[in-house]
């Protein structure tokens, strides 16, 4: 379905105008009518008839107020007439449409964890009932989407928690309004499964011989590494299943990535044990590095002459000083090595 565009209707302030005059002129006429009607001569016949069309524009007159509507700025009213779309209204201003159109925004109750529908329950009752009466309007503003954390398995099988805020914002009425049922609540939903379709893909952290790309070839792709990378490819999917409910989404963002708290202990022991290993690989290159340098340094000036035993020695002890996690305590050896 096309969107349409009304143009050329914001002649809502004339209208009223219009109105409040055809009011008062209904007045005048029922009283000129009543006056007339008293007397008993030729124009009774005149009297009935304005006081007639006085009447009847009091009782129906009101209807014309039914076409007036008034939009704010970054809003739309998506209107039908018995059932038939004629057309949307953007922008702001006053407009008069044909009094027997109706607002249809299927969404204009959805509450969800998102901006605009937020109750924080300190509004006064004028302004929910103001709320109410132009609930039927479609917001085009840009609007942040935070969807509950979900747990999901990584490419690994280890599940992980993670949670996502989109921005997003309403780009053809039409469709968001008749190609789906709600389309604040499709949104929330192919928003949970772009996110799953995606994070099974990734390990949590960098993982050998893992595919991420699709290309055939190991990659150091994570959820943890690459969250910019994983954020573009969630906000791709979703704008793929998006795209026939009339939105656009601009912006996807990972809010909250954890282990699920069943292995959270286990991992970051493994973390702790993977920085240990680490550590301790650094710790022996610079010890190495420092035994040749002594020994080089030794030779050089010829301070003593070692032979291979004693130089074997001499590594030992100086890798266990090194080495050691605790501060060396030396022992005096005053005899011989033979």
């Amino acid at each position: 379905m096309e969107e349409i565009i009304l143009e050329n209707r914001k002649n809502g302030l004339a209208v009223l105008v219009a109105v409040l005059l055809g009011e008062v002129a209904a007045v005048l006429a029922c009283i000129l009518g009543g006056v007339l009607l008293e007397g008993w001569h030729t124009p009774r016949l005149l009297g009935g008839i304005l006081l007639a069309l006085g009447l009847l524009w009091l009782l129906l007159g009101w209807i014309l107020l039914c076409g007036l509507k008034v939009l704010k700025p970054q809003e739309a009213l998506v209107l039908t007439l018995f059932g038939k779309y004629v057309g949307t209204l953007k922008g702001e201003g006053f407009y008069f449409v044909n009094p027997f159109c109706v607002g249809v925004n299927p969404a204009a109750k959805t509450q969800l964890g998102q901006s605009g529908d937020v109750d924080s329950g300190r509004k006064s009752k004028e302004a929910k009932a103001l709320e109410e009466t132009s609930g039927k309007k479609i917001s085009l503003k840009i609007m942040t989407l935070s969807n509950a954390r979900q747990k999901i398995n990584d490419c690994l099988g280890n599940p992980v928690e993670i949670s996502i805020a989109v921005m997003w914002r309403v780009v053809d009425t039409a469709r968001a309004v008749f190609h789906v049922d709600n389309y604040k609540e499709y949104l929330s939903l192919q928003c949970d499964a772009a996110v799953r379709n995606i994070v099974r893909i990734y390990p949590y952290d960098i993982a050998p011989n893992t595919d991420t790309t699709g290309d055939g070839i190991a990659d150091e792709g994570s959820l943890r590494g690459s969250s910019e990378v994983v954020a573009d490819r969630i906000r791709e999917e979703l704008q793929s299943k998006v795209e026939d409910a009339g939105l656009e989404i601009l912006e996807a963002r990972i809010t909250y990535l954890a282990y699920a708290p069943e292995i959270a202990a286990v991992m970051l022991q493994r973390q702790q044990a993977s920085a240990i290993v680490d550590a301790r690989r650094m710790i022996v290159d610079g010890a190495v590095g420092m035994v040749e340098m002594a020994l080089e340094r030794l030779n050089e000036k010829q301070v003593v002459e070692l032979d291979e035993e004693r130089k074997a020695a001499m590594v030992s002890n100086l890798l266990v000083v090194l080495c050691g996690n605790r501060d060396a305590q030396p022992v005096v050896n005053s005899g011989s090595l033979y």
